[in-house]
């Protein structure tokens, strides 16, 4: 087995990687450490990772009660010790010269913002939203949160705008990244549950990884599957060639958006074989008949035609699936953002729930979340879902929600939020006429980025919420709010096999910046519904608040006692009752579905299907070549506000935006590597360096999504189901820059 190591896309080495044992975490391993003050000596805490979904552990070293260094938990059971570039680099960008430290505001379009005090700038927010409101409605305000904030201001956040401010609409920027993957598990276990945990990808004799380039993207679950002592086999299902498809065992690289085709082949192959466990489907699933007639007209030959995978192949992945043990499928963003997302994550579910695969160890459908809370996103937004998982359309739910918040039951909203997309047509239409953008940077990150920018311009209002002040996005606000960053607060993160982890007060915000919490409770005051959210006191008061709101849910966290007994146990995987808290003091992993009770009313999974779609957009004469996007390197981090900022990382990646050309296609259009190349597509053109690779394959190209102009070329389609964009297919043609 091999472990991958990446500087960049463009560098790979690969090196033995070492025989590796479980770990079992002993009680009490995991200290709280110091606190630090202003007063306190030099110490060392601990704290979770602010990028990405993995939620690593980390030691965070102090003088004189502030951050100077820090180094990776070594028996924290996510991360064992291991770091990626972006998290040895996490305070980095806290001290960047450029952050937010004091409340600015643009009295009109075209001029320059001047700093204004908190006061005034409270005022301002509360006056001209409120004055839309009088003139236009409730509905003409709408906010875009974030997966990058603490659970507590997310709740919070979305307590205030919704309960307190009738602001009805509202979404995050996790409708990028998570969006299918929540409704694929809702309509096929009965809730928003990812099943796994990280110790799965060192008990499976089979991985099977969908659109996932874990090395890049995820490297320390990469590290994980590195730790696997069984040999297992790899397989990626991916169109690129990636860093991970070296490194695995075997490689389909089915054309673009043939995912749901392909799944359904295989599903009607492993019947075929006699490969499922039909005891489990009996018991535990409902139509799984319809599913069998529904896939059996996907024979070898269709499969082949639209994917592009031969029947050799297609029958050596089932008969590798057919002979694992444990067999694990995971899916990351080349599932999720697509035009037929939800099926297409649920044709992946329906394998693993017909093989028997799930709730046992080693086993699972298993999505891999993007952002580092974007699960705290998914249960306690109150976005499309109310607090705590719960459902805006139960009367029920809004009742319990009510009487734990104190509020009128009438205050809650009766149906889920409009979804980004639709705020944004929405803003176009003259509708939304003010919009809060709280810690994302959508003109840089949102598909079809110049339609973005036009709704920006059409707003009476936009306000930006920010570490900095200088996002693509910031630059357009009327007001900017600076805001306290990870590690200048505290509150807790849930990361992708849904564990909460301890986000500390490790550093001073600069200048006036308030964490996003203390905004909030500013904002409510001056909105005139302070009394409403008095037992908001503190990001610590929120979390039992929080709890409560759990309190019989499948994501029940009523059992943890406090933020340092959360730490202690070095976090805790929901569910997590009082019992269940207790049970984890020897080994702190907690998978779902061993029982093999799902949470439809009747207990039972889901299969579902239906016919593929389309891609709205395809290549043609024009347009012949797929653009598909995605991360660059391991280096680099979303719109780069934060990893832009370290020297250190700056070193890790091509500073100027590139596109991956197959060297075929490249001597079609005269290209050699390094030209300069302009990249159309029938939204924009830009001018980007070649790269000539066999990474890709003929008639397609990829460029990283961390550089800002190449969102201007995606075209924005949608899931019908979960309304998350589809940045994997877009049309484009390419030629070369006269200088």
């Amino acid at each position: 087995m091999k472990q991958l190591l990446i500087s960049t896309n463009f560098q790979l080495r690969q090196l033995d990687g070492p025989k590796t044992r479980r770990l079992v975490r002993r009680p009490g391993q995991f200290g709280l450490g110091q606190i630090p003050s202003e007063k306190a000596p030099d110490a060392t805490t601990t704290s979770v990772c602010g990028f990405c979904s993995t939620g690593c552990g980390l030691n965070v070293h102090l003088k004189e009660g502030e951050a100077i260094n820090l180094t990776p938990a070594t028996h924290y059971p996510v991360n064992l010790g291991m770091a990626c570039p972006k998290g040895w680099e996490a305070l980095t960008p806290l001290d960047a010269d450029d952050r937010a430290t004091s409340p600015m505001y643009r009295p009109q379009r075209g001029q320059s913002a001047e700093a204004i005090p908190w006061n005034e700038a409270a005022g301002h927010f509360s006056e001209r939203f409120q004055a839309i409101q009088k003139e236009h409605g409730d509905d003409s305000v709408a906010f875009i949160s974030t997966g990058q904030i603490v659970t507590e201001e997310m709740a919070f956040l979305g307590a205030l705008a919704k309960f307190g401010m009738g602001i009805k609409h509202g979404d995050g920027n996790t409708r990028q990244c998570m969006a299918t993957a929540v409704v694929a598990y809702k309509q096929s276990f009965g809730f928003d549950s990812p099943p796994y945990t990280y110790q799965d990808f060192e008990e499976s004799d089979v991985i099977v990884l969908v659109g996932s380039n874990l090395c890049i993207a995820h490297p320390i679950m990469w590290q994980r599957v590195e730790r696997n002592p069984h040999n297992p086999e790899i397989i990626v299902v991916d169109p690129r060639r990636t860093e991970t498809a070296v490194a695995a065992t075997q490689h389909y690289p089915i054309r673009p958006k043939s995912d749901l085709i392909f799944f359904y082949g295989l599903a009607k192959r492993l019947i075929e074989l006699g490969a499922i466990d039909q005891s489990f489907i009996d018991q535990h699933t409902n139509e799984f008949d319809d599913f069998a007639n529904h896939v059996a007209s996907y024979d070898a030959a269709r499969v082949e035609a639209q994917s592009g995978i031969t029947e050799a192949e297609l029958n050596k992945l089932a008969q590798t699936i057919a002979d694992g043990q444990r067999v694990s499928f995971w899916w990351t963003m080349g599932v999720n953002q697509g035009h037929e997302a939800t099926r297409t994550a649920q044709s992946i579910i329906n394998l693993a729930l017909m093989t028997g695969n799930i709730g046992r160890p080693g086993t699972g459908a298993n999505s891999i979340t993007g952002q580092c809370n974007a699960m705290g996103s998914r249960l306690f937004s109150n976005t499309t879902g109310l607090l705590g998982g719960h459902d805006f359309a139960n009367q029920e739910h809004r009742e319990k929600v009510a009487n734990i918040l104190g509020i009128e039951e009438e205050r809650i909203p009766q149906e889920p939020s409009m979804a980004y997309d639709q705020i944004i047509e929405n803003i176009h239409a003259g509708k939304i006429r003010g919009l809060w953008v709280i810690a994302t940077n959508g003109a840089h990150s949102w598909i079809h980025q110049d339609r973005y920018r036009e709704a920006m311009e059409k707003l009476d209002f936009l306000v930006v919420q920010d570490m900095y002040g200088n996002t693509e996005t910031a630059e357009m606000a009327d007001l900017i709010l600076p805001a306290a960053a990870w590690g200048e607060k505290e509150g807790i993160f849930i990361n992708s096999e849904r564990r909460l982890g301890v986000v500390k007060k490790v550093h001073k915000a600069p200048g006036q910046a308030l964490s996003d919490f203390n905004i909030f409770r500013l904002l409510a005051q001056a909105w005139g519904c302070g009394e409403m959210f008095a037992k908001w006191q503190s990001p610590a008061a929120a979390f039992e608040i929080l709890k409560e709101l759990s309190a019989g849910q499948p994501c029940d966290i009523t059992g943890i006692e406090s933020y340092q007994h959360l730490d202690e146990l070095g976090g805790v995987q929901w569910p997590c009752t009082g019992t269940q808290a207790s049970a984890r003091k020897e080994e702190n992993q907690c998978r779902l579905f061993e029982d093999r009770q799902f949470y439809h009313p009747d207990k039972r999974a889901k299969f579902l299907f239906a016919d593929p779609l389309a891609p709205s957009e395809w290549a043609d004469e024009d347009y012949p070549l797929i653009l598909l996007t995605g991360r660059g390197t391991s280096a680099q981090w979303h719109t780069q506000s934060r990893t832009s900022k370290s020297e250190v990382l700056k070193k890790l990646y091509p500073q100027k935006a590139y596109v991956e050309v197959h060297p075929e296609d490249a001597e079609h259009w005269q290209l050699k590597d390094g030209d300069k190349v302009i990249v159309s597509s029938r939204r924009a053109e830009i001018t980007v360096v070649a790269h000539l690779t066999p990474i890709v394959q003929r008639g397609q190209v990829f460029m990283s999504m961390h550089y800002p102009e190449v969102n201007r070329l995606t075209h924005a389609s949608f899931d019908p189901y979960s309304r998350q964009p589809s940045y994997k297919c877009s049309a484009v043609s390419l030629r070369k820059a006269l200088s």
